[in-house]
């Protein structure tokens, strides 16, 4: 028995050998699912990394363009003005009546008398033009109208004989009320051969150019011996009446219930400093212009002394109750627009809102705002001309936008 069990060993391995192989080959298994699945979540986890990398830097760099393509703004609130009682508009001055002078025939220029600067009187005689060819039509014509008077006379004469001897039935009715025709057809060219002499004439009158009023002449086109074209195309002088002025303003809507026709008006030019002058105002538009909201008025101002000249610019100081609070803000910050008027405010922090304003006194560099601003409001100062409202926009101080003006000058 015990040479039988012997005899078997060596041909059946220990049992520890049989159980030791799997479990091995088991654990690098396992091992490996561990790797793989480190690897994959590693994997996974680069990736994820990537791409939330990615759309952050997109998120960032959206941002970034949407925040520099807001337009940099200085927003600062606008400066309250006191009340006052009266305002002071821009005034233009032009002459009362105003006419350029035309030929009204071709010809020559033979003389003119008068140059720029001169005064002249109504019915004053300024230029002569030569026009030889009209003379020669004037002549023709006159020729022609002696000819059908004459044809006139013979016809009458016949038209007379004929109807003397149509009653002894010597001559047929037929042949009477033929002379009879040709008296009235005779005596219808002498009427026309008339008209054209008398056209004639007159054009021949316009040789002579008269001063249709008293007034100065302020420019002279034309000189001796130079072509003259007869209608609009060729202006020979230009006069003025200066005697008596005009001064157009427009007056904003809110002021026009204290306008009265009638009413004295100070005027101040800048020609001359500490002077006033005294207009009075004759009349208005009696309409609102919608493009801006404003009445047209007129003031007349004496100038026999010849102290003013059409064409300037007046200052004219209007009295009227004080009208609520009024601001001052740069004049940079109006924005005109088709819809009227408007001023650029930041609401919100950040959210350009655009103001209907009324305009009072205007001293170039700044307007006083009698009506559309509150005293929160934030006006923008130097408003691109592409603002519009809603936009969006980035509000800067003064010191950053100097800054950043400076640096781009740099570059």
């Amino acid at each position: 028995m015990t040479n039988e069990a012997n005899s078997q060993t060596p041909h059946q391995p220990p049992a520890e050998h049989h159980e030791s192989a799997p479990d091995h080959a088991a654990v690098s298994g396992r091992w490996a699912s561990v790797v793989l699945i480190v690897v994959l979540v590693a994997v996974v986890v680069l990736a994820a990394y990537g791409i939330f990398t990615r759309h952050h830097a997109d998120a960032v760099l959206a941002d970034t363009t949407t925040e520099l393509a807001k337009p940099s703004v200085i927003a600062l609130p606008a400066k309250p003005g006191s009340p006052i009682d009266s305002f002071v508009l821009p005034g233009n001055v032009t002459a009362f009546t105003d006419s350029p002078i035309y030929a009204r025939t071709s010809g020559y220029l033979k003389k003119w008398y008068f140059d720029i600067g001169a005064p002249v009187k109504k019915g004053a005689l300024l230029a002569e033009i030569s026009t030889p060819e009209l003379d020669q039509q004037l002549a023709q014509a006159e020729a022609d109208l002696a000819t059908a008077e004459t044809n006139a006379k013979n016809s009458h004469v016949q038209a007379d004989r004929y109807k003397g001897l149509v009653t002894s039935d010597a001559v047929s009715k037929f042949d009477t009320d033929t002379f009879v025709t040709q008296e009235k057809a005779a005596n219808t060219a002498v009427q026309s051969a008339q008209a054209n002499v008398q056209r004639l004439k007159e054009l021949q009158s316009f040789e002579k150019i008269y001063a249709p009023f008293d007034g100065v002449v302020t420019a002279r086109s034309i000189d001796t011996g130079q072509l003259i074209t007869e209608g609009s195309t060729q202006e020979l002088f230009h006069m003025q009446a200066v005697s008596t002025l005009r001064v157009y303003a427009n007056v904003p809507q809110i002021y026009t219930p204290s306008i009265k026709r009638g009413e004295k008006i100070d005027l101040t030019f800048p020609e001359y400093p500490g002077k006033t002058f005294t207009g009075t105002l004759v009349r208005t538009a009696d309409a609102i212009d919608p493009a801006n909201r404003t009445l047209l008025v007129e003031i007349d101002v004496d100038n026999r002394a010849g102290t003013l000249l059409p064409g300037s610019q007046a200052q004219a100081h209007f009295k009227a109750p004080a009208v609520g609070q009024s601001f001052i803000v740069p004049a940079s910050a109006l924005i005109f627009r088709h819809e009227g008027m408007r001023i650029g405010t930041v609401v919100n922090g950040s959210t350009a809102h655009l103001v209907p304003v009324t305009i009072g006194e205007d001293d170039g560099a700044t307007v006083q705002v009698i009506a559309g601003l509150n005293a929160e409001d934030k006006v923008i100062q130097d408003p691109p001309d592409s603002l519009i409202e809603g936009e969006l926009v980035r509000v800067v101080s003064q010191n950053q936008s100097a800054a950043g003006s400076q640096s781009g000058g740099g570059k």
